[in-house]
């Protein structure tokens, strides 16, 4: 049988211990589709630590994996280039050593490039926790590279139709590694007939970018070579000045906001881009670029370096101050009411100055003015928008919720303010894509776009307001999902807890405690009680300090309504304010949940003090800090204790000022 798919490894010495080309092995070798109708090439490039003779060992009881031994050249080019020149398939495709495919990529990508006939196939690939790019938004059978924003899938994780590369002669450059791979998919993406996307479907999970600087030198020399092509493969005009205003963007201006222009080569990185920009980069494509990115063409054109990293520095500090006014569930479909505004770096909302209709953006830098026309973002802000997102924390998964609302100004003086509200409708059945979300535990996220800048950030209850936990029954078939909470009250979304104990643990932040007739009565929320009324309960608790002492008391179980009221699992608690055996008495106490014989700990910690008690949230202000301290180490080595140590660490460091250096 003919092979339908080449799958293209460059390696270099990922080690013996590199748990990630571990998984990328496997991903390979687990794949659905049959294994005559694959091959997998590992271009290793002379690997000194071991790697060679490990893939040699698979090769040897794998008919579908080769191995080329190639010398030593430092860079994934040659071993890629190798790579296509021996493979077979149909199509091919080019991995990373420490990327991953799920398990039906090669089998979903191949079916759907022969249907579309596509000379280019780009199926859905994940990156850490990034949104996922525009060009996902559905399936599309003839993409375009401009409208459809493919630019901004620059890796070569992509499937390629072998003849289509071989006719045009298209190779990876010596290039800067990262730009070759980039000139590689530019040259095919503007000569290729056909270019299919795959949505609905994730395909790769792609490493993170390696963070060293690059030779500036290199870097520019290779920016040259693709800006060469797209001369060659493009018409002077509109399409080719936005080509070269992506390049400008991504390649440069971006470039000069992040982490590099905080390393030692940021004098020579900016001298090359700066000459690069006088020689290839004219005004004319300024109008393309949002505005804190004309900002930084101008103070690189006039070559300000000093301005351009007080610039780049103030914008780290922009966030997003997101308002959760709602949780709470019509039918299946989880609703969240959300007011969002961007926070610039002093604390106070981003602004923008209103010189009669217009809107001007105004930069953070002091004694820097923008031109009028180079400042204006009248229009921009008129796009701007909310985006809410969901990320599976397990697998990375991404996936955009709808959300309907509106964009709302008020002027105070001369500036403008803008934010957005809107609501949120979560449809677990429908939400991946038009596919139920897998189980797990959803992060939910929220993005804001003013216009002149984005800021994202998880989504959070507001301190001392109740945590909503409804669980329901949702989806054909029917699973358990419920809105959960992290110790700093950041909003999750469970898709199917593994047990009844579980579904409390993740809301288990929303105790609280009542004093009556010399008890304590601990309060858990319970999601979702079973018709049966749920298994035997206990509450053991555990004090952190002192003797050690455990309690453990019958835990009743209350329903509620299902939809709209969460149940709620009661514990009664003794208590003195001497110390002595079964009953609270001062200090921190560790709470666990026992059922069916297990133990789970839970999101908080109860603390006594002259006889009454509270619960201790780990996201609390004024949380007991123990960091490197003899108490930290104590409580270390005490059962349940790991858990207050990291709670009172995640405290101080999310909440407490650092002391000031000496």
């Amino acid at each position: 049988m003919s092979v339908k798919v080449s799958v293209v490894v460059p390696v270099s010495e990922p080690g013996p211990d590199d748990d990630a080309f571990d998984a990328c092995v496997r991903s390979l070798l687990e794949q659905s589709m049959p294994s005559d109708e694959y091959e997998v090439i590992f271009a290793d490039d002379r690997s000194g630590d071991g790697t060679r003779e490990r893939l040699d060992a698979v090769a040897a009881v794998r008919p579908n994996v080769r191995v080329l031994h190639l010398e030593h050249t430092g860079t994934p080019a040659r071993g890629r280039n190798v790579g296509l020149a021996v493979a077979r398939g149909e199509y091919v495709y080019l991995l990373g050593q420490r990327d991953r495919l799920e398990r039906v990529a090669l089998e979903s990508m191949y079916r759907t490039a022969a249907e579309t006939d596509a000379d280019i196939l780009i199926g859905r690939v994940v990156r850490g926790d990034n949104p996922p790019q525009r060009a996902f938004s559905r399936n599309r059978e003839r993409a375009d590279v401009l409208r459809d924003r493919l630019l901004g899938l620059p890796t070569a994780h992509k499937l390629f139709r072998r003849a289509f590369l071989d006719a045009r002669e298209i190779r990876f450059p010596e290039i800067q590694p990262e730009l070759s791979e980039q000139a590689f998919v530019l040259r095919a993406y503007l000569t290729a007939k056909v270019i299919a996307v795959l949505a609905d479907q994730i395909c790769c999970h792609i490493a993170p970018p390696p963070q060293e600087a690059p030779d500036p030198r290199a870097y520019a020399a290779g920016l040259r070579a693709i800006l060469d092509i797209v001369d060659t493969h493009s018409e002077p005009g509109d399409a080719r000045e936005r080509l070269y205003a992506h390049w400008f963007r991504a390649g440069v201006l971006r470039l000069l906001g992040g982490r590099h222009l905080r390393t030692d080569q940021r004098g020579a990185l900016f001298i090359e881009l700066r000459a690069l920009t006088a020689e290839r980069f004219p005004e004319e494509l300024d109008r393309h670029l949002p505005v804190h990115l004309r900002a930084r063409a101008v103070l690189l054109r006039s070559g300000d370096l000093g301005r351009l990293v007080a610039l780049g520095e103030a914008a780290r500090g922009t966030s997003v101050r997101a308002e959760l006014r709602e949780v709470a569930w019509d039918e299946d479909t989880l609703i969240m009411d959300l007011a969002v505004e961007l926070i610039g770096p002093d604390g106070a909302p981003v602004t923008f100055k209103a010189e009669g209709d217009r809107l001007h953006w105004t930069p953070p830098v002091a004694g820097f003015d923008l031109p009028a026309p180079l400042a204006d973002v009248t229009d921009a802000v008129e796009r701007a928008r909310m985006e809410v997102y969901i990320r599976h924390q397990d697998h990375g998964l991404i996936f955009f919720i709808p959300v309907h609302g509106e964009v709302c100004r008020a002027q105070e003086g001369d500036r403008v303010r803008v934010w957005a509200v809107g609501r949120a409708r979560l449809d677990v059945a429908t939400v991946a894509l038009g596919r139920p979300l897998r189980p797990g535990e959803w992060e939910v996220h929220v993005r804001m776009y003013t216009g002149a800048q984005q800021a994202r950030t998880r989504v959070a209850g507001r301190r001392g307001a109740p945590l909503s936990c409804v669980g329901v029954l949702a989806g054909r078939p029917r699973r358990l999902v419920i809105p959960c909470w992290s110790e700093q009250r950041e909003l999750s979304v469970c898709v199917e807890p593994r047990s009844f104990a579980e579904s409390i643990l993740l809301v288990s932040p929303g105790a609280s405690v009542t004093h009556r007739e010399g008890h304590v009565f601990v309060v858990l929320p319970v999601p979702y009680v079973p018709p049966s009324g749920g298994p035997p309960a206990e509450l053991v608790l555990r004090q952190l300090a002192g003797r050690g002492r455990t309690i453990t008391v019958p835990a009743l179980v209350e329903p509620g309504v299902p939809g709209r009221f969460p149940g709620q699992l009661v514990a009664k608690v003794p208590v003195r304010r001497l110390p002595g055996e079964g009953h609270l008495g001062n200090g921190l106490w560790a709470p666990h949940l026992r059922v069916d014989g297990g133990e789970t700990a839970l999101r908080f910690t109860l603390e006594m003090n002259r006889g009454r008690a509270r619960i201790q949230a780990a996201g609390e202000p004024g949380a007991l800090a123990v960091r490197r301290s003899t108490l930290g180490r104590l409580l270390a080595r005490l059962p349940g204790g790991r858990y207050a140590v990291r709670a009172a660490h995640a405290i101080q460091e999310r909440y407490l000022p650092t002391p000031p250096a000496s």
